[in-house]
């Protein structure tokens, strides 16, 4: 009988006995190819310090949507915290303005300085602040990933919180700053009364720039890789809002109380300050961060590579 015929096994496997083999072959050739490509894109980046544009977009729409759909409490209480913490810039300011006298570019340095401690310990801190929120809750609407219901629900949140938390911070380290003389009411009605001068429209243009450069803070710190990096540029840039004395509804607001609990300075005036420096602030963000960031990440043109820096 010839070999193949019956009665003998065949001297080569089938097709459909070797097809689980070669299945098998072609899968480990593919994780293979997966591996090396994850080793070099891993490789690459850890050569090259700057994020790339579209990276740093999706951790923004990533780090967005996870607030966005954050409970009720939790939320809540992290803009709380975060009106709490951001007063330490302001009574810093008031213990800077007790200890030095006249507005030279020395005074102004430090009083700069001391307003963005706040900032530092509420964004590396991670709690919520309504200004950061102006761009990262819009770019998953851009992104198509969120509803204008849900950003309402955490802009009123989140506002709500830091205005709460920021007054409370005001009563309780207004006195105790008194008590222990480390400022005066004198000093916290001078400070408020710097913020309360301008007119509506001026005010609320330095709002919306205040708000552009907040924006800023919260894409840059995601840019940077390293902790020094974001510290470096919350300083600059929230030392640049106090030092252009640009209206951030929230600092604002805890040194506009510090004066109107412990000083002369009416409800009234801090009212009318907190509706335009918030609605400012909300444009500022919205506009020139979350709108254009987007837009020049998103539609890159022609003759540019998506993920490249940039």
């Amino acid at each position: 009988m010839p070999p193949g015929g019956a009665g003998h096994d065949a001297p080569f496997p089938s097709s459909e006995q070797d097809a689980p083999r070669r299945r098998s072959r072609v899968a480990s050739v593919r994780r293979l190819m997966t591996f090396r490509s994850m080793s070099a894109g891993t490789a690459e980046e850890a050569e090259d310090p700057a994020k790339p544009a579209t990276t740093i977009l999706r951790q923004e729409i990533s780090s967005g949507t996870t607030q966005l759909e954050r409970p009720t409490a939790g939320l809540l209480l992290s803009a709380i915290s975060a009106g709490l913490d951001l007063g330490f810039g302001p009574a810093l300011m008031a213990a800077v303005r007790a200890a030095t006298t006249g507005d030279g570019l020395s005074v102004r340095v430090a009083l700069s300085l001391a307003y963005s401690i706040g900032f530092v310990i509420v964004v590396l801190g991670r709690s919520e602040l309504f200004t950061e929120h102006t761009t990262l809750a819009i770019l998953p609407l851009l992104s198509r990933q969120t509803t204008l219901r849900k950003i309402g629900r955490l802009w009123l949140l989140v506002y709500t919180g830091n205005v709460i938390g920021g007054a409370v911070f005001a009563a309780l380290v207004g006195s105790i700053g008194l008590h222990l003389g480390i400022f005066s009411a004198a000093n916290l009605d001078a400070i408020a009364q710097r913020i309360l001068e301008p007119g509506w429209r001026t005010m609320f243009a330095s709002a919306i720039v205040a708000g552009w450069m907040m924006g800023l803070v919260s894409w840059l710190v995601t840019a940077s890789r390293e902790t020094i990096s974001q510290i470096f540029s919350i300083v600059l840039l929230t030392g640049a809002i106090a030092f252009l004395r640009l209206h951030h509804c929230i600092a604002g607001t805890i040194e506009v109380l510090l004066s109107v609990f412990y000083g002369s300075t009416g409800a009234g005036g801090w009212l009318r300050f907190l509706v335009i420096a918030s609605a400012g602030n909300a444009a500022g963000g919205t506009t020139f961060v979350a709108l254009v960031k987007y837009g020049h990440v998103r539609f890159p043109g022609p003759h540019v590579v998506p993920d490249h820096r940039g």
